[in-house]
């Protein structure tokens, strides 16, 4: 059977024989350019918003929706495979996410902006989406086997360095023209996202000459018909998968409580302290959230990858969902502490995203090795991470109204209990693929 997905049989000439760049001179790149706008539509819009006085139920409203093209690009994947190359593709979506963030920019210096701003960040969102099917399928099909293993923690440190640029340093810089040259929040917000789509179309023109084309899969869909029929094939193999519900129960719930605070802790820091925030501004939040925390992040995942590669993922998957939901009592502990010093509010957000990186390895490779595998394994993949998404997505879209019907305190309370459903799918979890251990290491590209 074809795996309406896969890309090692590339039509250029295999990598150990191909003329090529070094492949530090575009994975990085090629890794930033997609953690930066995923961050920025998933994370920094909903800050965008908050200091443009929308509320928290608004927020988490429109930015979670936001998450819809991550979780439905598995229909669209098959076109990336069918037509032109794969580096075509990744060219388009960055030249295109420079325009629309650009036409965000623009956007905020209207009176009605919400309407613009909210449909250019979409597009911007199906934009990055694609972009991540094609970046990927360039990594597999450019490199081999052994290369992929040798880069892979490459590719996930730069897309977190994307993560820090736009929700930590970016976050930060707009404080700094808010707060020290005194523009309002909506020129504070143009100038960033002017960044932002600059940032977009400075990779584009790196990678016209710095990124491998990935070709195309030689054993790809030949035509739409085509394409359909296999994809209708994967779609009811995966849900003929022993115990499959119960193992998509797993993955929608892994990440259950983390999708409740994803929106809300950032908003949480930023509310008046009047309101039971913290009342921090977006200088702090920036170092806090985006560069303390990611940096907490990249160094859990690292250590959650050795520490899986050293007992096998069967072993310490309920560890590993423990490590993730525990440190959720920082939150707990911040809404009703609500402490004042900055250093403590950093060390405790910093504890939660270790955990939350440490933990996230688990959910990663259960995905890998127990819903991927089979005759179309990168096709599963993609509908388990859909999924995925899609538990993201419900979790921000009410975690909004939740927390103003509540509170912050009682908010945080309720996701302590939301992190028990998590723990307990864990613990039940099937494992149909039998492996000695799990490969870990490796620093999974994206969250």
């Amino acid at each position: 059977m074809t795996d309406l997905y896969a890309a090692p049989a590339s039509a250029e000439p295999t990598p150990s024989n191909a003329k090529r760049r070094h492949p530090m001179l575009w994975v990085p790149s090629l890794y930033v350019a997609m953690g930066t706008p995923m961050i920025t539509v998933s994370v920094v819009a909903a800050i965008m918003y908050k200091n443009l006085g929308l509320s928290n139920t608004d927020i988490t409203l429109y930015t979670s929706s936001m998450y819809l093209p991550w979780v439905i690009k598995p229909l669209w994947s098959p076109v990336v495979e069918m037509f032109k190359t794969k580096r075509f593709f990744v060219l388009c979506m960055e030249f295109l996410m420079m325009v629309t963030l650009g036409c965000v920019a623009l956007s905020l210096s209207l009176p009605n902006y919400l309407g613009p701003t909210l449909a250019f960040f979409w597009i911007t969102g199906f934009a990055s989406a694609t972009q991540d099917i094609a970046a990927d399928g360039v990594y597999i099909s450019s490199m081999s086997e052994t290369e992929q293993a040798q880069y892979v923690g490459v590719q996930g440190i730069a897309w977190n360095i994307g993560r820090i640029i736009a929700s930590g340093l970016l976050v930060t810089f707009t404080g700094w023209l808010h707060n020290g040259l005194g523009l309002d929040w909506a020129r504070s917000w143009m100038v960033v996202m002017s960044l932002l789509a600059a940032l977009m179309g400075i990779s584009g023109v790196w990678h016209i000459s710095m990124l491998p084309t990935g070709g195309k899969a030689k054993d790809a869909p030949s035509g739409i018909g085509n394409a359909a029929k296999t994809f209708a094939d994967a779609f009811a193999s995966f849900f003929k998968k022993k115990h499959i519900v119960m193992m998509l129960l797993v993955v929608f719930f892994y990440r259950f409580g983390e999708g409740l605070i994803e929106k809300i802790g950032p908003l949480f820091m930023l509310d008046k302290r009047e309101v039971g925030g913290l009342g921090l501004d977006n200088e702090a939040l920036g170092n806090i959230n985006g560069t303390f925390g990611t940096v907490g992040f990249i160094v859990g995942a690292l250590l959650g990858g050795l520490f899986c590669g050293r007992l096998g993922l069967k072993r310490s998957f309920v560890l590993l969902a423990l490590a993730l939901n525990v440190p959720h009592l920082t939150y707990f502990y911040l809404s009703h502490a609500r402490p004042e010093s900055l250093w403590l509010i950093t060390a405790v957000v910093t504890i939660e995203k270790f955990g939350y990186g440490f933990g996230s390895v688990g959910h990663m490779l259960y995905m890998m090795q127990q819903l991927a595998p089979g005759p179309y394994k990168t096709a599963h993949y993609a509908f388990a991470t859909g999924i995925m998404g899609l538990s993201m997505m419900f979790t921000g879209m009410i975690s909004g109204p939740i927390q103003e019907a509540v509170g912050h305190s009682h908010f945080f309370t309720i996701v302590l209990f939301a992190s028990i459903p998590p723990v307990l799918f864990a613990f039940l979890a099937p494992f149909n693929v039998t492996s000695d251990k799990a490969k870990g290491g490796a620093l999974p590209a994206g969250h």
